[in-house]
C-alpha cells in the first residue's frame, strides 16, 4: 500500500513540491481542472519517465503493488484502436474450483503476512544494529580520535572519517600483536617520525674531568705553607703569624741594606741569611706547586666551560636535539659559579700560602653532564637508527600507536564486538526464515496462477460490462469478442463497428466499465489473482447525472470491499473536480462523520503552482455551493481570473434561483463606470449561464485589483437586498432575513 506521494519538478509543481502524507486504504483528493491531478494519476502509471525523476513515492514495508490508473491517457491508451485488450477473470469457473483457488488465495495472504512480519522483525534488527554501530562510532570518535587526533593523527592517515576510523579500530582490535608502550614512548617517537623527514644527528662528544677532580683534592690546598722552624727569626715571624708577609718583603732587601719600613741600614747579611733559611726549598716547590696546580686547575675549567657552552649554544640550533638544553643550561650555570667562586680561592692560595682553603668541589656538576650528555647521545643513536630506517619505522610506529588505543577502548569494543555478534547472528537467522518464506509464497503464487489458468476467460468480461450497459440504458452498441483471440470490439445491433460513432459520454462510461473489470482481473492469465491498487482520475468528466450515481455506486463497491479485506484490490486513490460525485462517492451512511480508513487532500494552483492542504479524515467538500464560498474566504486564492470566476459561480446559482433581476438595473446601480463594468462582468453568467469569458473583458480587466471585485461582488448583494447572505455565507455575525434563509436552504439541499 502506499504511505506517501512526492511530486515536484513537472508540470504545475515547483521545485518544493507538494507531498501526500498519511496514505490510508481510502484516499480522496479534491482539485479544479489544471491543478495537477493528472499530473499525479500519470506519474503514478509509469515513474520511469524522465520527466517524473524528482518525484518518489514510499510504499507499507517496501513492498511496491501493481498499480492500474484510470485517466484520459487510460482510454486514449485503450480505445480509438478497433479492438480491446481482453481482462481475464474467474468467471467460468465452478464453485468447486473458485473455492479452492480462494481457499489458496487466503493461504497466500497469511504466507505474505507472516513474511511481511518477519520482515518487518528484520528490519528493526537491522536498524538497532545500525544503531549500535552509529552510537560506537560516534563513541570512538569522541574519545580516542579527539582525544590523540592531535599528537597521532599522522597514525590516522586514511581513517579521518567516522565510519573509517571505526572499521580501522576494530580491524586492529582483532590483529595488533604489537607491544604495548607508554604514552611518554609514542609521543617522544612521534615527535621524530611524524612531520617532515627527520634528520641525522651528530652525537655529543664526551667528557673527561678526572684531571680536574685530582687537582681539586690535592692536599696542597689545605696544608699550611711557612718556613723552617729551626731559625732564629722563626720563633718571631710564626708568634707574629707574619709568614706572608715577610716572604712577600724579601723582594725589597734583595740588593740592599736598607730597611722598607724605618729606612736605616737595619738590614745585614745574617739577616738576609735567616730569611733564606727560614724559607727553604720545601716552602719554594710547595709554592711552586700552588702556581703549577693553579695554572692547570684553570686552564681544565676554561677549557671545560668552553666546550660546554659550544655544546649548548648548537645544541639548541637543532629543532630535532635530544639534549634537555634546559636541564644542561641550568647545570652550566652551576659549573660555571663554583668555578668563579673556585678561582678567588687559588688566588687567594697563592697571595697567602699559609692559609689553608677547600674548594668547592665541581665533581657533581660534572658527573651529571656527563649523565646528560651519554643519555642524549644514546636517544641520538636511536633517533638515527630511525632515520636510517624510517618507512619500517612509521609503520612499526603507527601499529604501537593502534595498540595503545585499542588497550584504552578494550572494554567499549568488547562490548561491541558482543552485542553487534548477537545482532549478526540473529538477523542472518531472520534472514534464512524470510527467504525461506518468500520461496514458500513463490511456489503457492505459481500453483495459484496455473489453477487460474484453467478456469479463466475473457468471455465473463463480456458479459458484465454487455450486462451494466444494458442495465443503465446503453442498448444500441455492445461488446463482442474480436476476430483476434484475447481482444474485443465494440458492435452496433447490426454487427458494424461502433466505436467510431460513439458519443464522448459512452466512450467515457465503457471505458470506466473495462477499467472496472480490469481491476477486478488482469490482462494477462497469471495477473487475475495478483494485489493492487487502483488510481481513479476524474471517471465522471462527461456523464450525465444518472451515470455519475451509477459510476459512484460501483467505486463504492469497491471502496466498500477495500474496508473489509475483500478481493485483490488493496488501496483506492480517487481523483476529481466535481463536488457532486465528491459528495456521492465519499458518502458513508449518513451517521458516521469519519473513517480511520479514509483521508481526504484539496488541490489548488496559486501563483502558477500547485499546493495541496490535508483534511485528514475531515471531508472538506460539503456542497459545490458551499465550497464557493469556502474558496473566496481563503487565504491561499490570490490569482485575480480564479477569484472572478468564482464569483460569477456564486452569484450564477444564487441569483437564478430569484430570477428576478435585469442586468441593466442592477448595473445601474452603481456609479462609477468601472464598477459598472466590474458588475457587468459578473452578472453576466445570470442570463446566458457561460462559463466562458469575454475576451475583451478580461485583455480590459486583467489589471483589476482583487479588493475592487470583492467591493463590487458584495454590493450586489446589498443592493438586491441580500445583504444577509453574504454575511452568512462569508461568517460575518448576523442573523439571515426569512428570504435568504430559505434560499439558502434550498441551496443546502
Amino acid at each position: 500500500m502506499l504511505e506517501q506521494i512526492e511530486i515536484k519538478k513537472v508540470a504545475s509543481f515547483n521545485d518544493t513540491g507538494i507531498q501526500i502524507n498519511g496514505l490510508k486504504k481510502v484516499n480522496f483528493i479534491y482539485g479544479a481542472n489544471g491543478c495537477g491531478k493528472t499530473t499525479i494519476s500519470n506519474y503514478l502509471h509509469n515513474n520511469s519517465e524522465d520527466k517524473f525523476e524528482n518525484c518518489t513515492t514510499k510504499w507499507k514495508n517496501t513492498q511496491e503493488l501493481k498499480t492500474l490508473v484510470y485517466n484520459k491517457e487510460f482510454r486514449e491508451r485503450n480505445f480509438g484502436k478497433g479492438k480491446i485488450g481482453g481482462v481475464f477473470t474467474l468467471g467460468e469457473a465452478t464453485t468447486e474450483q473458485i473455492a479452492t483457488i480462494n481457499e489458496k488465495v487466503e493461504e497466500l495472504k497469511i504466507i505474505k503476512a507472516d513474511g511481511v512480519k518477519k520482515r518487518e522483525t528484520l528490519n528493526t534488527q537491522i536498524q538497532k544494529k545500525e544503531t549500535l554501530e552509529n552510537n560506537f562510532k560516534e563513541t570512538s570518535w569522541t574519545k580516542i580520535y579527539k582525544k590523540y587526533k592531535t599528537v597521532f593523527k599522522e597514525a590516522f592517515t586514511g581513517s579521518l572519517q567516522k565510519e573509517s576510523f571505526k572499521n580501522k579500530l576494530l580491524l586492529e582490535f582483532s590483529n595488533n600483536t604489537k607491544k604495548l608502550e607508554t604514552f611518554d614512548e609514542l609521543t617522544e617517537k612521534a615527535k621524530t617520525i611524524f612531520g617532515k623527514v627527520p634528520q641525522s644527528i651528530a652525537p655529543i662528544n664526551a667528557i673527561t674531568f678526572d684531571k680536574i677532580i685530582e687537582i681539586e683534592s690535592d692536599p696542597i690546598w689545605k696544608k699550611i705553607i711557612v718556613g723552617k722552624a729551626d731559625v732564629d727569626i722563626a720563633k718571631l715571624i710564626q708568634k707574629l703569624n707574619l709568614n706572608d708577609w715577610v716572604n712577600q718583603g724579601r723582594n725589597y732587601i734583595q740588593q740592599d741594606y736598607t730597611c722598607p719600613f724605618c729606612q736605616q741600614k737595619t738590614i745585614t747579611d745574617d739577616f738576609k741569611k735567616q730569611l733564606e733559611d727560614y724559607f727553604d726549598e720545601t716552602y719554594l716547590s710547595d709554592l711552586n706547586t700552588i702556581k703549577t696546580l693553579k695554572e692547570q686547575y684553570n686552564s681544565l675549567m676554561n677549557n671545560f666551560v668552553n666546550e660546554l657552552n659550544n655544546i649548548e649554544t648548537n645544541q639548541k640550533s637543532i629543532p630535532e636535539t635530544k639534549l634537555n638544553t634546559d636541564r644542561f643550561s641550568a647545570y652550566l650555570k652551576t659549573l660555571i659559579s663554583h668555578n668563579t667562586v673556585n678561582g678567588e680561592y687559588l688566588n687567594n692560595k697563592t697571595k697567602e700560602p699559609s692559609r689553608s682553603i677547600e674548594l668547592v668541589s665541581v665533581k657533581e656538576q660534572l658527573a651529571l653532564i656527563s649523565e646528560l650528555i651519554t643519555n642524549t647521545n644514546e636517544e641520538i643513536i636511536k633517533h638515527n637508527k630511525i632515520v636510517a630506517n624510517f618507512k619500517s619505522e612509521k609503520i612499526s610506529l603507527t601499529q604501537s600507536i593502534w595498540k595503545y588505543i585499542i588497550e584504552e577502548s578494550r572494554t567499549d569494543v568488547v562490548k561491541f564486538n558482543a552485542d553487534n555478534n548477537g545482532f549478526q547472528t540473529g538477523n542472518t537467522v531472520l534472514q534464512g526464515q524470510l527467504t525461506a518464506k518468500l520461496k514458500e509464497f513463490s511456489d503457492l503464487d505459481i500453483v495459484i496462477k496455473n489453477l487460474s489458468k484453467n478456469v479463466t476467460s475473457i468471455q465473463p468480461t463480456i458479459n458484465e460490462i454487455n450486462r451494466l450497459l444494458k442495465s443503465y440504458g446503453f442498448l444500441s452498441f455492445k461488446i463482442e469478442p474480436s476476430l483476434e483471440e484475447g481482444f474485443y470490439q465494440i458492435q452496433r445491433e447490426d454487427g458494424t463497428i461502433a466505436e467510431a460513432t460513439l458519443s464522448e459520454g459512452e466512450i467515457t462510461f465503457i471505458t470506466f466499465l473495462y477499467y472496472l473489470q480490469l481491476a477486478k482481473g488482469g490482462s494477462l492469465v497469471e495477473n487475475v489473482t495478483d494485489e493492487r491498487i487502483l488510481v481513479i482520475d476524474d471517471p465522471i468528466s462527461s456523464l450525465d447525472s444518472n451515470v455519475l450515481f451509477v459510476v459512484g455506486t460501483l467505486i463504492k463497491d469497491i471502496i466498500k470491499s477495500i474496508k473489509s479485506g475483500l478481493g485483490n484490490i488493496r488501496q483506492i486513490i480517487l481523483l476529481t473536480h466535481n463536488v457532486y460525485f465528491h459528495k456521492e462517492v465519499s458518502f458513508i451512511d449518513g451517521r458516521t462523520k469519519f473513517c480511520r480508513e479514509t483521508n481526504f487532500w484539496i488541490l489548488r494552483k496559486n501563483d502558477k503552482f500547485t499546493n495541496i492542504q490535508s483534511f485528514i479524515m475531515e471531508n472538506p467538500i460539503k456542497s459545490s455551493y458551499e465550497l464557493l464560498w469556502q474558496e473566496l474566504k481563503s487565504e491561499n486564492v490570490k490569482s485575480s481570473i480564479t477569484v472572478q470566476n468564482i464569483m460569477r459561480r456564486i452569484i450564477e446559482n444564487y441569483f437564478k434561483l430569484l430570477g428576478k433581476y435585469g442586468d441593466d438595473d442592477l448595473i445601474q446601480k452603481f456609479i462609477t463606470k468601472e464598477e459598472q463594468e466590474i458588475c457587468s462582468s459578473l452578472i453576466s453568467w445570470i442570463n446566458d449561464g457561460s462559463h466562458s469569458i469575454n475576451d475583451d473583458l478580461f485583455v480590459e480587466l486583467q489589471e483589476r485589483t482583487i479588493e475592487n471585485y470583492k467591493k463590487v461582488f458584495k454590493d450586489i448583494f446589498i443592493l438586491t437586498n441580500h445583504e444577509g447572505h453574504f454575511n452568512m455565507m462569508m461568517g460575518i455575525s448576523e442573523p439571515p432575513q426569512s428570504e435568504e434563509g430559505a434560499i439558502s436552504a434550498v441551496q443546502h439541499n
